[in-house]
């Protein structure tokens, strides 16, 4: 049965993506962004009968109240935030307004207006540094954010999570994002694979710090195809629940990254940076989400290398190298 859905930050790299897909799949849709880095990503969807733009801050709490008083919304997609480790450093009293605060102001009104579905978009970055090197964290492992960014998405998360001990109709659910990338209608290059590849098809000698490092990788599309799973699913699996998204195999080192970036752009100048300590190393298993929903990852880093390439080559995208593309 398709959902109102409220998403916020609906006009970002993984919100924009969202709001197209969910508006295909028949649900409809409110976005409220507050325009930080544009909105040219949701000019397509402005005469979809079942979408409908809000400009504004999540940080106004009349205009939530306003929001959730006018439209009865099955279910809120929470993505609006000071978003990476850079951006919240360089502005950590704004992180902890917005990722904090506006965050418990918008579950709060959620809750009051009878919301039944709350998705909010944490991170893999929770789980800082990898005990063992050789193995993989899951949802069970203990979390140890080093970052500004990563403390208000553990601290909310678990706020989060434990709404659902009140024992009612209340299905809250986390999602710990791989580290993103592809195409995506608002795009961004400040993501490692998006970075990586741009560089070098751009014939820019790419520096690699610490490229034995590794993280998880998922596609900007299978992050919105996951969030719209989690929506339809049973609250029964969902409930009080974090699932990892993305795919067990596809976490990589920034040396393998680079391996892959050069089966496509082949005479690619690369220089390694040598760093033996990094205080985000790990591998991410995802069979949760594989086992309770059946999701799989549609999208591989090797497909997103290759069609960010040719986009590129196409000049399919103007002036990558703008700070438009980028959330610092």
């Amino acid at each position: 049965m398709p959902l109102n859905v409220l998403v916020t930050g609906g006009a970002g790299y993984v919100g924009s993506t969202l709001s197209h897909l969910l508006l295909d799949r028949g649900h409809g849709v409110t976005v409220i962004d507050n325009l930080s880095f544009g909105g040219e990503a949701l000019l397509g969807l402005r005469h979809h009968p079942g979408f409908t733009f809000q400009h504004g801050d999540i940080t106004d709490d009349g205009l939530l109240e306003t929001l959730f008083a006018e439209d009865a919304f099955d279910a809120v997609v929470h993505l609006a935030a000071i978003v990476g480790d850079p951006a919240c450093a360089k502005q950590p009293d704004l992180a902890a307004k917005v990722n904090g605060t506006a965050s418990e102001k918008l579950l709060a009104a959620a809750r009051r207006h009878g919301v039944l579905r709350f998705i909010f978009a944490s991170t893999c970055s929770n789980y800082g540094r990898m005990a063992d090197g050789e193995s993989y964290v899951d949802e069970t492992s203990p979390l140890a954010p080093i970052s500004l960014y990563a403390e208000l998405k553990v601290a909310f998360e678990q706020r989060l999570i434990a709404t659902n001990l009140a024992n009612d109709r209340f299905c809250p659910t986390a999602i710990r994002c791989a580290t993103v990338h592809g195409l995506s209608p608002r795009m961004r290059f400040d993501l490692t694979v998006n970075e990586f590849t741009r560089d070098l098809s751009a014939g820019k000698e790419l520096e690699i710090f610490g490229p034995q490092f590794w993280r998880p990788y998922c596609h900007v599309r299978d992050i919105a195809r996951a969030i719209e799973l989690i929506l339809m699913a049973d609250p029964a699996l969902v409930a009080g629940e974090v699932f990892n998204v993305g795919g067990t195999a596809e976490n990589y080192t920034k040396g393998m990254l680079v391996e892959e970036i050069l089966k496509v752009v082949p005479d690619g100048r690369i220089q390694f940076v040598a760093r033996n300590e990094d205080p985000r190393d790990y591998r991410v298993n995802f069979d949760k989400i594989r086992r309770v929903l059946g999701f799989e990852i549609s999208l591989t880093v090797p497909e997103s290398i290759q069609s960010i390439h040719q986009a590129l080559r196409q000049g399919l995208i103007t002036d990558p190298f703008n700070v438009r593309h980028g959330n610092v």
